[in-house]
């Protein structure tokens, strides 16, 4: 996701609790209306990310904790840019260019349709390991202080749903559901 462009949903946390959520605009209004000054973070909900958030909301949009750093510029007029087609370096054996320019027509629809396939077969794969990701995201950023974190993070790249809920039982409670809810479409038995 671009550092420009807001998350769809936030959800924000102080002290562990799950002080408000929504899409920025309800963030903003329930942020403004908090009356104590308890340091908070706030997360896009489904990825775990933290953001870099202005409740003043100067800027008008949400940036990425990274956007501090250096963004490649992508290159224009080259590609089909009003389809959405962007043109990027591939890094190639000669023996591949020569395959990939025989097949019909050429090299950019032979990658195209090698990269919907590989899409389409490992989706499931994809989805356990965004849904770890997010999870890793979301309690590297606010639970690595917690009892238990290295080998609930351990459980949760393992796989192993039962040691994983163990392992976060006893973290306040706001903190574990959201990690539940992250961590759901991890515990696929078929990726």
């Amino acid at each position: 996701m671009p550092s420009d462009t807001p998350p769809g949903k936030l959800i924000v946390f102080a002290a562990f609790k799950c002080i408000a959520q929504g899409n920025t605009a309800d963030v903003l209004a329930q942020l403004r209306e908090r009356k104590d000054d308890t340091p908070y973070l706030v997360f896009n909900e489904q990825t775990g990310e933290l953001l870099d958030f202005d409740v003043h909301n100067r800027a008008g949009v949400v940036a990425h904790a990274a956007s501090a750093e250096t963004s490649e510029e992508t290159p224009r007029g080259v590609g089909r840019p009003k389809l959405g087609v962007v043109a990027r370096e591939v890094t190639l054996l000669p023996r591949h260019w020569d395959w990939l320019n025989r097949q019909p027509g050429g090299a950019s629809v032979a990658l195209r349709r090698l990269v919907q396939e590989a899409s389409r077969v490992n989706a499931d794969r994809d989805a356990v390991r965004a849904s770890r990701e997010a999870a890793y995201r979301f309690m590297t950023a606010i639970a690595g202080a917690l009892p238990g974190f290295e080998e609930a993070t351990r459980a949760l790249f393992a796989g192993e749903r039962g040691r994983f809920e163990a392992l976060i039982g006893s973290w306040p409670a706001d903190l574990r559901i959201h990690l539940q809810k992250l961590s759901a479409a991890g515990w696929s038995t078929t990726a």
